[in-house]
This record gives C-alpha cells, sequence and structure tokens, in this order.
C-alpha cells in the first residue's frame, strides 16, 4: 500500500535526501585511481555521522557498509573493498542515510580520471534515462508509464534494461509500495498520487540486460561482463508534480560542471 506523505514529512524527507546529496558532493572529489573503495566508505560514514545523521545501508538486511561500490561490470550492491581504482573505471556509488527517521537514498556513477567516449555515453544516456522516468511521475500516471518512458529511451541508444532490479517507495523504511521497475507498458501498474515519494534508479548496462548475482549474496555484474551504470534520485509529488528532494549539485561543484537539469523538477529554488 502507498503511503502518501504530508507536506511536512516531505521537507523531513529532503533533508534526509540532501544528506546523502552532501556525501556524494563530498565524495566526488576524492574518487580518483588509486583510492580504495573502503576508504570511500570510511569517508562517507564519518561525513553522515557528523550531518547528525545515521548510515541507511550499514546493517539494513546485514550489508556490512555504509555504501554500496558498484564498479565498471558490477551494476549494484557492491561491497568496498581494498582493491584500489584504476584510470578509466567507472564506479557506482549509492548511499542512504537515515535522519528526522526518514531515509534518503540516491546514487551517481562516476568516472575515474579519464573514461573512453563509449561508456561516457552510457553514464550520459542512464543519468538523462533518470530524468525521462521523473517526467512520467505526476498524479494520474501510473508505474508503468515511468517504467516504459526509461526503458524505451534507453533501449533506442541500443543499452540493456536491468530487470531483476528496481526503485521503490521511500519514507520511514527503505523500501516501501510501490516497486518502480525501469521498463513496463504505459497505462499499468498502481496510480501515483498526491503526497508520495518514491526512488527512481535507471541501471543500464553497455550489452545485454541480463545479469548474475555472485556467492557473497549482495554483488551483482553484467551476465557479459560489460559495464553498467546506475543514477537515483528521490522524488516527491507535490501539486501533482514530480519535486526532486535530492540533488547532484553538490557533485557537479566539486567536479566544476555546470548544468541546470534539474531546474524543471524544483517547484522552489534549492538552497545550498
Amino acid at each position: 500500500m502507498i503511503k502518501p506523505k504530508t507536506r511536512e514529512e516531505i521537507e523531513l524527507m529532503r533533508e534526509s535526501a540532501l544528506v546523502v546529496s552532501k556525501t556524494l558532493g563530498m565524495l566526488a572529489k576524492e574518487v580518483k585511481p588509486g583510492v580504495t573503495t573502503l576508504q570511500l566508505d570510511k569517508l562517507a560514514e564519518d561525513f553522515i555521522r557528523e550531518q547528525g545523521a545515521i548510515p541507511g545501508f550499514l546493517g539494513l538486511y546485514d550489508f556490512p557498509n555504509t555504501l554500496c561500490m558498484s564498479p565498471n561490470s558490477q551494476v549494484v550492491h557492491g561491497i568496498p573493498n581494498n582493491t584500489p581504482l584504476q584510470e578509466g573505471d567507472i564506479i557506482s556509488i549509492d548511499c542512504g542515510a537515515i535522519k528526522n527517521d526518514f531515509y534518503g537514498d540516491h546514487a551517481y556513477t562516476f568516472a575515474v580520471g579519464e573514461i573512453t567516449p563509449e561508456t561516457q555515453k552510457l553514464l550520459d544516456i542512464t543519468k538523462e534515462s533518470l530524468y525521462v522516468g521523473i517526467r512520467e511521475l505526476k498524479v494520474g500516471n501510473r508505474v508503468g508509464d515511468v517504467g516504459f518512458a526509461i526503458q524505451n529511451f534507453t533501449e533506442k541508444h541500443g543499452y540493456g534494461v536491468v530487470r531483476e532490479l528496481v526503485g521503490h517507495g521511500l519514507g520511514r523504511k527503505m523500501h516501501e509500495d510501490p516497486e518502480m521497475p525501469n521498463y513496463g507498458r504505459r497505462g499499468r501498474g498502481k496510480k501515483f498520487i498526491e503526497g508520495m515519494v518514491v526512488a527512481i534508479e535507471p541501471m543500464t548496462n553497455m550489452g545485454t540486460h541480463k545479469i548474475r548475482q555472485h556467492s557473497d549474496g549482495w554483488t551483482i555484474t553484467t551476465l557479459d561482463g560489460k559495464p553498467s551504470a546506475h543514477f537515483e534520485h528521490d522524488v516527491a509529488i507535490v501539486d501533482g508534480k514530480p519535486e526532486l528532494l535530492s540533488t547532484f549539485k553538490y557533485i557537479y561543484d566539486a567536479l566544476g560542471i555546470e548544468s541546470n537539469e534539474e531546474d524543471e523538477f524544483r517547484q522552489q529554488p534549492l538552497v545550498i
């Protein structure tokens, strides 16, 4: 059952989402060749606690770390380790935090140094598909409208859309109704209502959409070993329209990127 949030609860959830946004922005300066994902994980845990929040992933379903760190062919749920990142890698960093008893949860795929144009295109298209999906999150539409939009956009570029892993409702629990697949058919699935909050998170593979889960119970990789990208935002429905609660602006500020991609999804200017 979908649990709509009041305006006051949505603003509390915005605070939770921005803890994650700031954490990803801090990490943006640290993602470089030679650093290990365990080092980044420790930085994130300390930073989240400094913001008066609690790491949302640590211990959730017995996950052992603060961040899901998924390089190259890993799709999601990678466990931080002592392997240094290398020039030309990409890495999805998925982060969660609890503040005000609500979860924030979003993700960004970073380039490690210089990456190939082919890989950069995968990142660009995956991120654009996120906003293509968010545009469909409005009162009266359905889950399938978001999934169809993401799938149609992504597959036109020849990429594989992961089926087994989906976005989700968000609130006092990390995973609430509804599930938000990145594929689907228009007009199908649960209807969107005012006040609902969801995490939309396209997971796109350069090759096949098929994946495999590893024996650690967490790590998921593409079946063909080709790279995968992952981007995620927290979004509420406010006055019938999508309202971003999370932001990539902290990342862009750290990396010197100028972007107005989020402006259409903010009814009020973002206060940084």
